[in-house]
């Protein structure tokens, strides 16, 4: 199939940043066999590409670009988040946007249910005693009976939610609207006494939400003070979440037991960074989602939003479709 070929489905580099962009892009054309899936692999190639192209998907799409888009209908983000793309100048130029809620749910639950057990069975004291050929016995916990709190009960919480079940834990969930539920033992809103006791009663403190002026610096000086100081906290929501100096602070005066951060502020993590230093403090660099099953669930996406619009047209009704 020729690259010059006019796509169905424009798969856009940019943005990127080393991520198998292939493997997403042969995930489409798998799933659609009869449609001309284009991936544009050079800055020209994605200006030529995107001129006739109605439905383009990748991680971002700047604002020359869609100036150089004549005919786009519809931009699939490969990111749950699109605060990141010109929401307004897509709207006024009527294209459909969706994105990729749901697909992180599984890869960053198994990531968030790692942390814990890594703490709860206190591997990185194993790990450290491994290296210095030590053995000595250490006392590790249970999981069972513990109190988990999940702040932010989207496709992520409810994935960590679902995956905590079998252990025997209390769940405490917290979310914008309390009054909806969900899938843990009780739920609570991010304000008022209620927040500040499930801090101080939590075993593990879960930070699956979005970054909103309500999350930001969520956990600041005062949280910090308050959280049960043998709680363990594990990030994979976004770095400002948390006042990074006030955890390094948490961490220096013993107010936690640790933390596991997939994310963290600034991002990259300065290579001088204080985090880097403590023994209970796990990092990973923003790749809870980067598994080979992500592409296949952002493909089905992809795929079954091309084929609605083929039975539908313009009117069809997108799957993920968070504008207009």
């Amino acid at each position: 199939m020729s690259d010059t070929a006019v796509p169905d489905v424009l798969v856009l580099r940019k943005g990127t940043h080393g991520i198998p962009i292939e493997q997403y892009a042969d995930a489409i054309r798998d799933r659609l066999p009869d449609h001309t899936v284009v991936l544009a692999r050079t800055p020209a190639e994605e200006r030529d590409a995107i001129r006739d192209a109605t439905f383009v998907t990748g991680m971002t799409l700047e604002v020359d670009l869609l100036d150089a888009a004549e005919n786009l209908s519809v931009f699939a983000c490969a990111y749950a988040g699109t605060g990141h793309l010109p929401l307004e100048k897509l709207e006024e130029r009527g294209v459909a946007v969706t994105n990729a809620s749901g697909v992180h749910g599984p890869n960053i639950g198994e990531h968030v249910l790692g942390s814990i057990l890594h703490f709860t069975r206190r591997f990185h004291v194993g790990a450290r005693r491994q290296r210095r050929r030590e053995w000595r016995h250490y006392r590790a916990r249970e999981l069972q009976g513990s109190t988990v709190t999940v702040v932010g009960l989207g496709a992520i919480g409810r994935a960590v939610c679902d995956r905590l079940e079998p252990f025997g834990v209390e769940t405490i969930g917290v979310r914008y609207t309390p009054e909806k539920g969900g899938p843990t033992d009780e739920v609570i809103g991010f304000e008022g006494a209620a927040f500040d006791d499930a801090l101080a009663r939590t075993d593990y403190l879960v930070l699956a939400c979005p970054l909103t002026e309500t999350t930001r610096g969520l956990l600041d000086h005062e949280a910090f003070v308050t959280i049960d100081p043998d709680a363990v906290l594990v990030n994979v929501a976004r770095g400002p979440v948390v006042e990074t100096d006030a955890l390094v602070e948490a961490l220096r005066s013993n107010w936690i037991r640790g933390a596991s951060l997939d994310v963290t502020d600034p991002e990259p993590l300065p290579e001088e960074h204080p985090l880097w230093t403590f023994e209970n403090v796990q990092i990973t660099p923003h790749n809870a989602g980067h598994t080979p099953q992500y592409y296949d669930r952002l493909a089905d996406i992809v795929a079954e939003n091309v084929t609605r619009i083929d039975d539908d047209g313009a009117d069809a009704d997108l799957e993920n479709q968070v504008l207009p």
